[in-house]
């Protein structure tokens, strides 16, 4: 009796032992695989702030929480299942999914910056009244479209993560995803909720006693506009350069390798001339042109079909 159960705490301990190798690879993994998704990690750092600039200070974390929540359901319910089942069934689909996504992140940028165009152009003042004030329903469509681009962000996330543990077992696989899709999103927006309550910490700071304190406080409340701005044209010019980047990569890959090799041939002199850091410039400028001119191309054929198509007020009339 006492060899057998002596035989089975062993068993025990060595089961344990097991599990505890298991869970070090895993944390490993999903370290190394954060690493390799660490450029669109921060692209998806610089793209949320802009969805709650502006918006009542009341619903700045509700509205980060809210995006948030979306993420984490994004990553874990939705991406994550079918990221697997793809990778074990249809490996082949997922650079089409990746290219719609870029694709919706060339649209978003390019619309932007039209808009923008278009603003200065007809200098049409914009509404003095913060967002989330116009109506409860503006509010939920700026989570929505948060939401939206957080879903196209997180998909190259975990699919870049996914495509360095590809050689693993699918509960491997799985284990890392879920710790990369929590922690990502748990890293994001906190940094995202920190930077817009940056203003309330330096109003707290400016009633201080200590001179310090309150200088650095105004300091703080003063440059946070300015800081929140340059994230937003940040974030604009992250869905352009990574929806540019997913486009490049996936037409070689399908076949059209001219956008691929003039991003690549753009790398290589921009790194013959100043080492790898002006080479990986090179690289961005020419994802973000041709994500640009890809996004351009959506507006104009959605503006198109919209002009053709007569509304609805027209068309019963």
């Amino acid at each position: 009796m006492a060899g057998g159960l002596a035989a089975l705490l062993d068993d025990v301990a060595a089961i344990t032992r097991a599990a505890a190798a298991s869970i070090d690879d895993v944390t490993a993994m999903a370290g190394k695989t954060s690493v390799k998704a660490a450029g669109v990690v921060v692209d998806d750092a610089a793209v949320t702030p802009q969805y709650v600039h502006g918006v009542n200070p009341s619903r700045e974390l509700p509205m980060i929480w809210r995006i948030a929540k979306g993420s984490l359901v994004n990553k874990i319910i939705i991406i994550l299942p079918i990221a697997l089942l793809l990778s074990a069934f249809a490996p082949w689909a997922l650079t089409p999914i990746l290219m719609l996504g870029g694709s919706y992140l060339c649209f978003e940028g390019a619309e932007k910056i039209l808009h923008s165009v278009q603003h200065r152009i007809t200098h049409e003042e914009h509404s003095t009244k913060p967002k989330s004030q116009e109506s409860p329903q503006s509010e939920d469509q700026l989570v929505k479209g948060a939401i939206t681009t957080d879903l196209i962000l997180s998909a190259e996330i975990m699919v870049i993560s996914l495509n360095e543990i590809a050689h693993q077992s699918v509960w491997m696989q799985a284990a890392v995803l879920f710790i990369v899709g929590v922690g990502i999103t748990a890293l994001v927006y906190g940094v995202v909720g920190f930077l817009v309550k940056m203003d309330d910490m330096g109003l707290a700071l400016s009633k201080r006693d200590s001179s310090g304190a309150k200088a650095f406080g105004r300091g703080l409340v003063k440059a946070m506009p300015i800081i929140l701005q340059v994230i937003s044209v940040v974030g604009i010019f992250a869905m352009l350069w990574v929806g540019g980047h997913i486009m490049v990569v996936g037409t070689e890959e399908l076949g059209w390798e001219l956008p691929y090799h003039l991003v690549h041939g753009l790398e290589e002199w921009a790194h013959h001339l100043g080492g790898s850091v002006l080479g990986w410039f090179g690289n961005t400028v020419g994802s973000f042109v041709f994500g640009l001119i890809w996004g351009s191309i959506i507006v104009a054929v959605i503006f198109l079909v919209k002009a053709l198509i007569p509304k609805k007020s027209e068309a019963t009339q």
